[in-house]
């Protein structure tokens, strides 16, 4: 058959229709995560780039954008109100995120040991994690702490005078700090994980050579630890940043400002102001701010992080 009658053929056989099921099942990856992908680009993508826009701008919730320019950044650097709104975060960040680190490691720590009911005593440990971010909790730790509340009653049983836990700035951040701490189940769940992974052989050395558990803490579970460490830094740190629920409905930023963090102050003038472009302007700068931290944290971990796969170990 010559080369002309071939093609020939090849030409009139008729072009084979990928039907709609064809094509589902060549795009099946695709389409499990369309909806994932709708739910990102509306719910998350949109808002993101729409609040970098709105933030140049001085968008009203009602009556919309009437001038743009670099006005809402140049207020949040001149604002008193909002330069401590950001101090008041710094310190709530910083008092949180070591203090509840501490308590996770240390309570992860005893739970590791073979004791018995100890599954009881991790749930229990774990329970407020769950609970602690709802409102309900918040309400709880309000009538808790307030000036007429379940504290101060079991004080004056024993003649103590009531202390004004939520009314004085001096305690007041301290006890949504508090509450903050109290919720370190789960990154006790993580230590717990990591403390289960640390060779056991390396103990039994130790103890040999005449380590005690202190020593044997620091220089063996400590170090094998610091990628768990690093890890729940930077998540925690992140979480205490746009920490909202706590003192919103526990002092709604009282007393005096004293617990008025930027997420709060974020919301006030977002829904209580209606000046969307001033709260996306504060938004992106507590943006820009948690990013920057977490690159320095990114950046010191090859000064105290250990991974055991490093150089072939």
């Amino acid at each position: 058959m010559s080369a002309s009658a071939v093609a020939g053929k090849d030409i009139k056989q008729p072009i084979k229709k990928r039907t709609f099921k064809k094509v589902c099942k060549d795009n099946a990856g695709f389409l499990f995560i369309l909806p994932w992908l709708i739910g990102f680009i509306w719910f998350k993508l949109y808002p993101f780039g729409s609040s970098l826009i709105y933030s140049f701008s001085d968008q009203h919730l009602f009556n919309g954008v009437t001038k743009w320019g670099l006005m809402n950044y140049q207020d949040i650097f001149e604002s008193t109100k909002i330069m401590r709104a950001f101090t008041v975060t710094f310190k709530y960040a910083f008092l949180t995120v070591p203090l509840k680190l501490v308590a996770a490691l240390f309570i992860a720590y005893i739970l590791n040991f073979k004791i018995k009911g100890v599954n009881l005593f991790r749930t229990a440990y774990y329970i407020p994690s769950i609970l602690g971010g709802s409102v309900a909790i918040a309400v709880l730790w309000k009538a808790l702490f307030k000036d007429d509340g379940l504290l101060n009653t079991l004080l004056g049983i024993f003649g103590i005078n009531g202390i004004p836990w939520l009314s004085d700035p001096k305690y007041a951040l301290f006890i949504i700090c508090l509450l903050r701490v109290w919720q370190f189940g789960s990154a006790m769940v993580i230590f717990l994980a990591a403390l289960k992974g640390v060779p056991q052989d390396l103990y039994e050395a130790a103890s040999i050579d005449g380590a005690g558990k202190w020593r044997q803490f620091f220089s063996i579970t400590v170090p094998m630890i610091t990628p768990v460490i690093f890890y729940n830094l930077v998540t925690q740190l992140c979480q205490a940043f746009q920490e909202f629920n706590g003192p919103y409905i526990i002092t709604n930023g009282g007393p005096r400002n004293s617990t008025t963090l930027i997420s709060l102050l974020i919301y006030n003038s977002a829904f209580r102001a209606h000046e969307m472009g001033a709260a996306s302007a504060m938004a992106w700068v507590m943006f820009i701010v948690i990013m920057i931290f977490t690159v320095i944290s990114f950046l010191s971990q090859k000064y105290w992080v250990y991974y055991s796969d490093e150089d072939g170990r």
